[in-house]
C-alpha cells in the first residue's frame, strides 16, 4: 500500500495485487456542507450516469455494458464516492468514462428522477419495518443532516430544483476534500499519468472547513407510530454512542457483536428468540458517521409481545453494563467480527473502497490493519464500561404496531 499526492493535490492510496485480471479505483467527494432541503444530495447522485454532454444516458450504458465496465456513484449522508472496475486493458476507457461522468453531467432529467423518487418513496414506506425506521432516525437526528429520511424527503423534495443540485454539485466538485483509491495489476507510473491527465482540472480542497455540525439528542423521545394492517410489531430503541474516531470504538464494536450483530450465536438471538420464542427477527447495530454514531436494538414480533420485548431488551443491556463478560464469549465475539471482516476486503473493489473510506475520513488507508489489532486487544472490562457509556439516557424508542397494541407504556 502506497500514497502519492496527485499534482491536483488529491491524495492517491493504491495496493498492488498481482495477477488480477480486473482492477477497481474509487474515487470519494466529502459532503460538508448541510443540503438546504432534505433529497437534495439524493437527486444529484441519482442524476449521474443519467448522461453528459458527449454522450446520453443510453450511450453511456452500451458502452459501459460493451467494455464490461462497472461504474456508479453512491450517495452517504458524509461523501458522494464513485466506483469504477475493468479489465486491466480497459483501465483507460474506464477512467475517460467515470472523468466524463463526474466532469460533464447534464442533470436534464432532473424533472423525471424527482418524479420517480416521489414514487418510489410511498411504496417504500409501505413496508413496517421501512416505516418505522423511517420515524426512528428521523427523531434520534431531529433536525440534522442524518435524519432527512424519506419522510422528510417528501417534505422537501418539491422545493428542490435543479439550479440547487446544480450548485450542490458545483460546491461538491470545486470546495470539498477528496481521495482516490487504487487497487489491481498494474503499473505505478501509468495509473498516475492517467489520472493526472483525466483529472487535473478537479482540485483538492483538502483544508476546507466542514459545516455539518454533531447532532445533539436533547431528551429520550418515545415515538410511536400506528400502522394498522401491519402483522408484526416493529420496536426500535437506539442512543448516540462514540464514533469510529474515538479510542472505544474498537469495544463497542465487539459489544455490538456480542448483543446482536453476530446472528445465531448473539445474546438478543439466544434470550429473546430462541428461549423466550418473541422474535421473528431480532438483532442490533452499530453505524458511524463523520459527525456522530448510533447504537441500537431492533426487533420483529407479534405486536402482542411489545412489553415482553422491551422487558427483554431492559434484561439484556442490564446484564451487558452490570455482569462481567467471560474470556470465552469475548474470544468468541472477536473472532466472529475478525471474521467477518474479512469478507469486506476479498475483491479488489472491496479493498479499494475501505481505503478511500478510511483515508477520507483521516485514518489512513491501512487502517483496517490497525483495528484488526485493537479488536484483539479488547479486554472484558472494556465491555462493561463501553456499555455503560453508551446504553443510558437520553435514547429513542420507536414502536410500531396497530393502535390497539400502541398503549405499552
Amino acid at each position: 500500500m502506497k500514497k502519492i499526492i496527485l499534482n491536483n493535490n488529491i491524495p492517491l492510496v493504491i495496493k498492488q495485487n498481482k495477477n488480477t485480471p480486473r482492477c477497481a479505483l474509487c474515487f470519494y467527494f466529502k459532503i460538508e456542507k448541510p443540503e438546504n432541503r432534505a433529497g437534495l444530495y439524493s437527486v444529484l447522485n441519482r442524476l449521474f450516469l443519467q448522461g453528459t454532454k458527449n454522450r446520453s444516458a443510453k450511450q453511456l450504458a452500451d458502452e459501459l455494458d460493451e467494455n464490461a465496465i462497472d461504474c456508479y456513484s453512491e450517495m452517504k449522508y458524509d461523501f458522494i464516492r464513485f466506483k469504477l472496475q475493468c479489465l486491466n486493458e480497459d483501465l483507460e476507457k474506464g477512467i475517460e468514462i467515470l472523468s466524463d461522468i463526474i466532469k460533464n453531467s447534464t442533470f436534464d432529467d432532473f424533472n423525471k428522477e424527482v418524479i420517480k423518487l416521489k414514487g418510489e418513496i410511498p411504496a417504500e414506506m409501505d413496508d413496517p419495518k421501512s416505516k418505522a425506521m423511517d420515524g426512528f432516525y428521523k427523531n434520534i437526528f431531529k433536525n440534522h443532516l442524518y435524519g432527512h429520511t424519506y419522510t422528510k424527503i417528501l417534505e422537501d423534495i418539491n422545493y428542490v430544483t435543479k439550479d440547487d443540485v446544480i450548485n450542490a454539485y458545483n460546491n461538491i466538485l470545486d470546495d470539498s476534500s477528496k481521495v482516490i483509491s487504487f487497487v489491481g495489476d498494474f503499473e505505478e507510473k501509468t495509473v498516475e499519468e492517467l489520472l493526472n491527465n483525466y483529472f487535473a482540472d478537479i482540485k483538492n480542497a483538502s483544508a476546507k472547513k466542514c459545516e455539518i455540525e454533531s447532532p445533539i439528542l436533547e431528551k429520550t423521545e418515545i415515538v410511536k407510530i400506528q400502522k394498522d394492517d401491519a402483522s408484526q410489531a416493529q420496536i426500535i430503541q437506539g442512543w448516540h454512542v462514540p464514533t469510529i474516531f474515538d479510542k472505544d470504538y474498537p469495544a463497542i464494536m465487539v459489544m455490538n457483536t456480542m448483543l446482536g450483530s453476530s446472528g445465531l450465536s448473539s445474546r438478543l438471538f439466544l434470550e429473546l428468540r430462541d428461549k423466550k420464542g418473541l422474535a421473528y427477527v431480532v438483532r442490533s447495530s452499530y453505524e458511524t458517521y463523520n459527525k456522530a454514531a448510533l447504537f441500537n436494538v431492533y426487533i420483529a414480533t407479534e405486536p402482542k409481545n411489545i412489553k415482553t420485548s422491551l422487558e427483554g431488551f431492559k434484561i439484556e443491556l442490564d446484564k451487558i453494563k452490570n455482569i462481567p463478560v467471560t474470556e470465552q464469549e469475548l474470544e468468541n465475539a472477536k473472532n466472529n467480527l475478525i471474521g467477518k471482516r474479512q469478507f469486506f476486503t476479498e475483491t479488489n473493489l472491496q479493498q479499494s473502497s475501505l481505503m478511500a473510506f478510511y483515508e477520507d475520513k483521516g485514518l489512513g488507508a491501512d487502517f483496517e490493519e490497525k483495528l484488526i489489532e485493537k479488536i484483539m486487544n479488547v479486554k472484558t472490562e472494556d465491555i462493561m464500561r463501553v456499555a455503560n457509556l453508551c446504553i443510558k439516557e437520553p435514547f429513542v424508542l420507536t414502536v410500531l404496531a396497530p393502535k390497539e397494541y400502541l398503549n405499552f407504556d
